[in-house]
This record gives structure tokens, C-alpha cells and sequence, in this order.
């Protein structure tokens, strides 16, 4: 026999089980115990909450509206917060270009000026304005100093006419 029977007391009586798959249940209907009032309470109370958070769950047409602004405005922000920083780069290029040629221009002039100072001789510019020209050195008597105050200044619009 490949079931075993077996009996257990219940109720001061005697009944028998089987193991296997095909054992019956020993109770075709469960029976019923009788619910405390409180624990109704509390079953009840789950139910209410379970509905709440299914309807606080749903979402009504306000908040989709609401989310849908708030990610347009995200959206537009980030845009604009990279097409800042995009015009930033441009700019900051646009001025380490301008510097390179500032420096390029600087130095051609300063090459330029080293140049024109080693064409001229100016030993050879003063004999020829002495011999060539007949130029002389000022006396001291012809010599005039005066002082200029940084604070007044002139502009000239036209040239001063001779009398």
C-alpha cells in the first residue's frame, strides 16, 4: 500500500488522512470563523486606504498639464544654457585669435623699428646737415626752457594762422 493512513486526535476524535496528490480535503467548505469587530475595522480601513492610493495614483489632466509645462520649461532652459555656452567658445576663440594677431602685429612693428634704427646712421645724418645743409648748434642764449603743466591742455581744430 503506497498511502499511509495515520490518525490524529481532533476533537477527541478519531480521523484518518492520507499523503499523496489525490487526498481529499477533510472539509469541502471552510468554515467560517466569526470576525471581531475590530479586525472588520481594520480590513475596512485597508480597503479604504488601498482605494485612496489607486486614486491618488491616477493622474487628472491638471497634473499632466503641469508636468508637461515643467518639462518644455527644462527643456528650453538646458537649450538655452548650451547655446550660451556655445557662444561663449565662439567668442572666447574669436579673442585668442585677435591676440595672436595683436602679437604678430607687435612684433612685425617691433622688427620694423629695429630695422629702420640700423639703416640709419645718424653720424651721417648730423655731417650732412652741418656740411651739406649748413646747420648749426643753438647758442645758450637761444636756448628756451618752460615747464608744462599736465592739467591744461589744448586741442588745435586748425592750423595758426602767421601774421
Amino acid at each position: 500500500m503506497d498511502r499511509k493512513a495515520a490518525g490524529t486526535e481532533d476533537n477527541k476524535s478519531k480521523r484518518a488522512y492520507v499523503e499523496g496528490n489525490t487526498v481529499r480535503k477533510l472539509e469541502a467548505v471552510p468554515r467560517r470563523e466569526r470576525k471581531s469587530p475590530e479586525i472588520q475595522e481594520i480590513k475596512r480601513n485597508r480597503r479604504v486606504a488601498r482605494a485612496n492610493r489607486k486614486r491618488a495614483m491616477q493622474m487628472n489632466f491638471g497634473y499632466v498639464m503641469f508636468l508637461t509645462l515643467a518639462t518644455a520649461v527644462t527643456v528650453f532652459v538646458c537649450a538655452a544654457y548650451i547655446q550660451l555656452q556655445s557662444d561663449i567658445n565662439g567668442r572666447m576663440r574669436n579673442i585668442a585669435t585677435l591676440e595672436r594677431q595683436v602679437l604678430d602685429l607687435k612684433t612685425d612693428n617691433d622688427a620694423m623699428l629695429k630695422r629702420i634704427e640700423t639703416s640709419l646712421d645718424m653720424e651721417t645724418i648730423k655731417k650732412k646737415a652741418v656740411e651739406e645743409l649748413g646747420m648749426v648748434y643753438p647758442e645758450q642764449n637761444q636756448i628756451v626752457y618752460f615747464e608744462v603743466d599736465n592739467k591744461d591742455y589744448m586741442n588745435q581744430y586748425e592750423e595758426i594762422p602767421e601774421k
